[in-house]
Order: C-alpha cells, then sequence, then structure tokens
C-alpha cells in the first residue's frame, strides 16, 4: 500500500490500520469457519457412530442368543436325548436364563424338542413362528468368525411382543434348525444411554415402524420423535428431518435385520445450535475487537495526534490577525509535537525579532527619503527663487528663457510637494498637479494677450516618477505655442477616458502651425508611459493617453 496516496497524517495512519486489521479479519474469519466445520462434522460422525454403536450393541446380543442355541442344540444332539427328558432339560435352561421363554430344537434324524416357561407359547404356535420366519430373508452376518445362517426378528404373540432368534443348519449338520423367544426386556441394557446427551432418542424399530426399545422410555403410543417419513435412508445414515411432532431434528440409522430391523437414532438441534453460536462467537468477537481497536485508535490518533497539531496549524493561521499568538506547549504533549511546537514558537519569536529590526531599518529609512526629498524640495525652490531675482535684470530672449527654466524648476518643485503632502511619499494626483502647474504657466511664461486655463475631469494618480515628466510635456507645448504665437489662448484638457487610462490634451483657440518638437520631447513621452493619440494639427496641439492604476 503506497501510504503517500493519502494526504493527511490521520488518513495514512487509518490506512496501515485497515491494512493491518483487513488481514486479521480474514484470518479469524476462516479459522472460524474451519472450527465450525470441524465441530459439525464431529458432531454428525458422533451422531452416525451412535447409531453404530448401538445396532453393534444389538447384534452383538442376538450373537449370544444365536451361540445359545448352538450350544444347547449340540448337547441335546450329541446326549440323545427326546421326549420328556429332551423337554425338561430344556425348560431347565430357560429357568436358568432370566428371559428366555422357549426354545425349539430340530434334531437331523427329525427328532422335535421344545420347552417353554411362557404359559401363552404352546408347541403349535412356535412352530407357526418359525415356519414364518423360514420365509423371511436371513440376517446379514458382519464377522469375520464363521456362523451359521441365521435370523433376528421381532414378533407379536398373544398380544405380546417377543424377540426371536433362529438358526438354520446345513442338511448334513446333526441340528438343523433352532428357534429361541426371548423378551424385549432383555435389550434393556443394550439401550442404556447413559451420557449420551439431552435431546437423545434411540429406539429399535420393527417392521410397520413399531417401537421394541426405547431410551430414554416413552409412553406406550408416543412415535412423536419419529421422521415424518415412511421409510429410513439408511444407506446415509445420517439425515435431516421434519419429526412427526413438526420439529426439525437430526436422525441417524444402522440396519440390524433386512429389511425388517433396524436400529434408529434421534437428535435435537442442540449442538448445532451451540456450534453455530461458538461460530459467532469465533467471528464476531474479534471483528468487534479489531472494530473496537480501530475506534480506540482514532481516538487516540485524534487526541494525542491531530489535536496537537491542529494547535499549531491554528496558532500558525492566526498569526496574520494576532501577532503574539504562540503555539500551545503542555505536559501532556507527546515530546516529538512538543518539540515541534517548541520550534514553532522559536521560529515566531526569532521572526518577530527580525520584523523589528527591518522595521526600525525601514522607519529609519523612510526617515531619510523623506528628509532627502524634503531638501530636494526646498533646494529646488531656492533654485526657483534665484532664477526668479535673476531674471529682473534680464529683457526679452533671455527673460523668456529664464522664465522657461523656473516654470520647469516649478514643474519639480510642485511634483515634490504633492508628493510629500502627508509627510509620506505618495501617488499625486494629476487634476491638481496639471492645474498648479497651469498657474505657473500663466504667471511666467504668458504675455498679457494670452490666456491658459484648464478643464480638469479625472480622479487618477500617478506616481513622482511619472507626473513630472507630463509637466514638462505640458511646459514644453505651451512654452512653444505662447512664444510663437501672440494673443493666443490656450486650454489644457485631461479626462478619463475609462477607469485605467486617461487623456491629456492641449487645443488652441486657432489654428497654429505645427513646430518640430526637441528631441527630449520623445524620451518624456517614453517616460510617462503615453501614448499618443492625435498629432498636432490645426486648434489641435497633441492629446495622449495614458494608463494608471484605477
Amino acid at each position: 500500500m503506497r501510504l503517500a496516496r493519502f494526504p493527511t497524517v490521520r488518513g495514512r495512519l487509518l490506512a496501515l490500520l485497515v491494512a493491518i486489521a483487513l488481514p486479521i479479519a480474514g484470518l479469524t474469519a476462516v479459522a472460524a469457519l474451519t472450527t465450525y466445520h470441524t465441530v459439525i462434522a464431529a458432531i454428525e460422525l458422533a451422531q452416525s457412530r451412535t447409531a453404530d454403536d448401538f445396532a453393534v450393541r444389538t447384534r452383538v446380543w442376538h450373537r449370544g442368543s444365536q451361540r445359545v442355541l448352538l450350544a444347547s442344540g449340540s448337547l441335546i444332539a450329541q446326549g440323545g436325548m427326546a421326549g420328556e427328558n429332551c423337554a425338561a432339560a430344556i425348560r431347565a435352561t430357560l429357568l436358568r436364563i432370566h428371559g428366555y421363554q422357549a426354545a425349539r430344537f430340530i434334531l437331523a434324524d427329525g427328532r422335535t424338542c421344545f420347552a417353554s416357561v411362557d404359559p401363552a407359547l404352546g408347541e403349535a404356535e412356535v412352530a407357526a413362528v418359525a415356519a414364518d420366519q423360514a420365509t423371511l430373508p436371513l440376517s446379514p452376518s458382519r464377522t469375520k468368525i464363521p456362523l451359521p445362517p441365521s435370523r433376528f426378528d421381532q414378533v407379536k404373540i398373544g398380544g405380546v411382543e417377543r424377540l426371536v432368534t433362529q438358526v438354520r443348519m446345513d442338511s448334513d449338520a446333526a441340528l438343523r434348525e433352532a428357534l429361541l423367544l426371548a423378551d424385549p426386556d432383555l435389550l434393556d441394557q443394550v439401550f442404556e444411554l447413559g451420557d449420551a446427551g439431552e435431546g437423545v432418542n434411540v429406539a429399535l424399530v420393527s417392521r410397520g415402524e413399531s417401537v421394541i426399545m426405547h431410551r430414554p422410555e416413552p409412553a406406550t403410543d408416543d412415535l412423536s420423535w419419529l421422521p415424518e417419513a415412511d421409510s429410513f435412508p439408511t444407506e446415509n445414515r445420517r439425515w435431516e428431518a421434519r419429526s412427526r411432532s413438526g420439529q426439525m431434528r437430526s436422525y441417524a440409522a444402522r440396519l440390524v435385520t433386512a429389511p425388517d430391523l433396524y436400529v434408529v437414532a434421534s437428535f435435537g438441534n442442540a449442538p448445532e445450535r451451540a456450534a453455530r453460536m461458538q461460530f459467532l462467537a469465533l467471528l464476531i468477537a474479534p471483528i468487534l475487537t479489531l472494530i473496537l481497536l480501530c475506534l480506540v485508535y482514532l481516538r487516540a490518533i485524534d487526541r494525542h495526534c491531530i489535536h496537537w497539531l491542529r494547535g499549531i496549524e491554528s496558532a500558525a493561521r492566526a498569526r496574520s490577525t494576532e501577532p503574539q499568538v504562540r503555539a500551545v506547549i503542555a505536559p501532556e504533549m507527546p515530546s516529538d509535537i512538543r518539540s515541534v511546537a517548541e520550534a514553532f514558537n522559536t521560529m515566531v519569536d526569532e521572526q518577530e525579532v527580525r520584523q523589528r529590526r527591518l522595521q526600525t531599518a525601514l522607519d529609519d529609512n523612510r526617515f531619510l527619503v523623506r528628509e532627502l526629498h524634503h531638501r530636494v524640495k526646498n533646494s529646488l525652490q531656492v533654485v526657483q527663487s534665484y532664477i526668479g531675482l535673476t531674471k529682473r535684470d534680464y529683457r526679452d530672449e533671455a527673460r523668456l528663457a529664464l522664465a522657461d527654466a523656473e516654470t520647469r524648476v516649478h514643474v519639480l518643485s510642485a511634483a515634490y510637494r504633492f508628493t510629500l503632502a502627508d509627510g509620506e511619499m505618495q501617488p499625486v494626483r494629476v487634476d491638481l498637479f496639471v492645474e498648479d502647474v497651469v498657474t505657473m504657466i500663466t504667471n511666467l511664461v504668458r504675455t498679457r494677450d494670452q490666456w491658459v486655463t484648464s478643464r480638469l475631469d479625472t480622479d487618477a494618480t500617478l506616481s513622482v516618477d511619472r507626473v513630472i515628466p507630463l509637466g514638462f510635456l505640458l511646459v514644453d507645448v505651451a512654452s512653444r505655442v505662447l512664444r510663437s504665437t501672440p494673443g493666443v489662448s490656450l486650454t489644457i484638457i485631461v479626462q478619463d477616458v475609462d477607469d485605467t487610462t486617461l487623456e491629456v490634451a492641449l487645443e488652441a483657440d486657432r489654428d497654429i502651425a505645427p513646430s518640430a518638437p526637441p528631441k527630449m520631447f520623445a524620451g518624456l513621452v517614453a517616460q510617462i508611459e503615453a501614448v499618443q493619440v492625435d498629432q498636432p494639427e490645426g486648434r489641435r496641439l497633441g492629446s495622449w493617453r495614458i494608463r494608471h492604476v484605477a
């Protein structure tokens, strides 16, 4: 990131903070999402293993009952027992094993041995159950130890549920077939949940989705925890579905005997909710922390950096109106910013010292310049008076030449008088200056039959360096005309053309033959920075336009 793109200190620090915070926020989001998926996968695996665990427990119980049948049938076949002796031996075995209700064995020679400890289980009823089970598929075998084909199921005899274990042997075996009926309560220990967790239901379900065994034990007709679908997707082992009570729950199923007997486990969504809350906590808490850190960081920038920098800036800007203002220096300022403020105040102090020195030198210089101009003005007045006194001793051309010289000296004297009117050098008002020059021409140059007047309509001002050549120009033109034309009347016209231009013109009361101006005339025009508009012709003696500052 190029921090130079951001013009302010605050912008650069904020951009740097964002550049650090965004990757952290991204890594936090990835970590929270990964943790969430890991926890969800662990929950799903645990739920699937729960169904597997209860399915294995059920199979272990069935394998035990299968081994009891095989062991008992083998002893009967080898002992040659038959009739009442065989039935008595089987009954004694059933009485010793609580929950076993009836057993039926068919030997290879066709002998049948049957016994029951439940009066409701007669030999005919048990034979019918054996014939019916023989027509159904055998239960899958998931053990590496070879066992004879068998079937595990649940039947209802006399309105009571019974567990069925049937074993069918090869035709050359001493035992051909064996069948055991047991009480479903024998599966109590198999379906003992222990600390499986709240909201967990496990059941052994048979054809028609009737519940054989369930933990925790529900009411007899309470099947609201089962999914709405009539069949379970046992191949997926776990799925989400709506229960018969209308709630969304997680399910896992494991087949015990295809297609009749399987284990179904139902789970509440509390673990998923907890995982989502954990995900939100892992995601939002760091992001909120980063946001809070950004806000605190911005507050710290404003309070400990921007605030003091703006104080220095305000002091610098206020210098134009409040020369005595200084940057604030406080003990709580950061040392580097305080150093800048102290350097600023030192610079201001040094600047004020230099300004005072410069002002003193400027005042001295102004005083010297003013005194110099006063001396020049006084000297010019002395020269003018000396010329005036000398003029009395001469007649004719000499007197006219001295009068002309006296008029030019008066132009210089008048210009310095007007520019130093208030004790300071300042621009000269053109109308006042021209009126004074006209008065002097009238008094010194004209004869009794000649007249010189002015028509002034301007408020323009010119510097003393430009107004002096203007006076010389007027004196030169007027003097040449008055000398060459007896009885003539001249009018000097000064008027504004616009806000930045004035026009100076001379007119006579008769046509005047133009005369060549002296060589210095062009220099006067250039010094005034004037542009000649009209050449001398007829009564018009010439006009010039001069630009000035409005």
